[in-house]
């Protein structure tokens, strides 16, 4: 890792908090998802520090964020994104791409703070369904749940293998960085707290999903959402609900892929978001869904009214 590529730290509401900021032009704000880091996208911070202002943070409790004082609940991290732009001096509307619980933040920093965001896009996010995968179900029991996350080579190995569908991503280097973050002292406690405030054994609970969607649908905000169709961790029919409770959202479906698209498939993960980004609709004039998964005739599903492709 370059002096270039090298996180820096920055005091969040009294705490030591890692990011990453590189490039030039409107500011991109990158959130991971739980119990992972701002390494999530690494290759997209450095793509896209060609052209914008790019943040990437490890969100408080985890990697080299200190823990937040308040429980790490959604509104919570949110409310940390918002602080963390004043920090750096972010007072223009950002591009917000989040992947997995990264996803939800990004919608309700959207819905408290819509003045500060600029764009939605979603990667494999959570928040459009019940279903998630057994392990972190299985946080959910007591005592279990702190059993499950001491830390081992093997479990780190078996959840980067969970990540990808092509076995080659989960890499060594991965799983030792994988495994050094879940030995820090704080990394179990934060993620059972903020496992626990979303879902439980049966699944990701209804009441806060159905109430943030509701309120982000509502937004007059461009919105992208994306998924790998071989995602383990949240299913892609997930993406069909996204299309159903955000009508006017662009959706992308990408093939052979599991939970993080921005690494699996980077350049082409990059060229799209970009494109969105560069249209009309990234400016306030989204009209219409764009939905780039092919359907049972072979055909894209692509510039059809809001009310077909749902």
């Amino acid at each position: 890792m370059s002096a270039a590529e090298r996180p820096r730290h920055v005091t969040v509401g009294g705490r030591r908090v890692r990011h990453r900021v590189d490039g030039d032009g409107p500011p991109v704000v990158l959130l991971h998802g739980i119990g992972r880091t701002l390494r999530d996208f690494t290759e997209q911070h450095d793509l896209l520090a060609q052209r914008f202002r790019v943040h990437s943070v490890d969100l408080p409790g985890y990697g080299g964020s200190l823990p937040m004082a308040e429980p790490h609940d959604l509104a919570a991290l949110a409310r940390f994104v918002g602080r963390y732009l004043d920090v750096v001096g972010v007072d223009r509307p950002a591009h917000l791409v989040g992947n997995s619980l990264g996803g939800a933040v990004a919608m309700r920093l959207a819905v408290a703070e819509p003045a500060r965001v600029a764009s939605l896009a979603l990667v494999n996010s959570a928040g459009f369904g019940r279903e998630v995968t057994l392990a972190l179900r299985l946080l959910a029991l007591r005592p279990l749940g702190r059993l499950l996350l001491r830390p081992s080579r093997a479990v780190a190995r078996r959840t980067e293998l969970a990540l990808f569908h092509d076995p080659a991503f989960a890499t060594a280097e991965r799983i030792a960085y994988a495994l050094e973050v879940a030995r820090q002292p704080y990394a179990a406690r934060v993620m059972l707290e903020t496992a626990r405030s979303l879902g439980g054994f049966r699944g990701v609970r209804a009441p806060w999903r159905d109430e943030l969607l509701a309120q982000v649908a509502a937004l007059d905000l461009p919105m992208l959402v994306v998924w790998g169709d071989r995602d383990l961790i949240l299913p892609a029919a997930h993406l069909e609900a996204a299309r159903t409770l955000l009508p006017r959202a662009r959706t992308h479906l990408f093939r052979d892929c599991g939970h993080m698209p921005q690494i699996e498939r980077a350049e082409e993960f990059h060229r799209l978001l970009v494109d969105f980004w560069a249209t009309p609709a990234a400016h306030g004039a989204l009209t219409a869904t764009i939905g780039d998964p092919r359907d049972e005739a072979g055909e894209a599903r692509q510039g059809r009214p809001a009310a077909e492709a749902g």
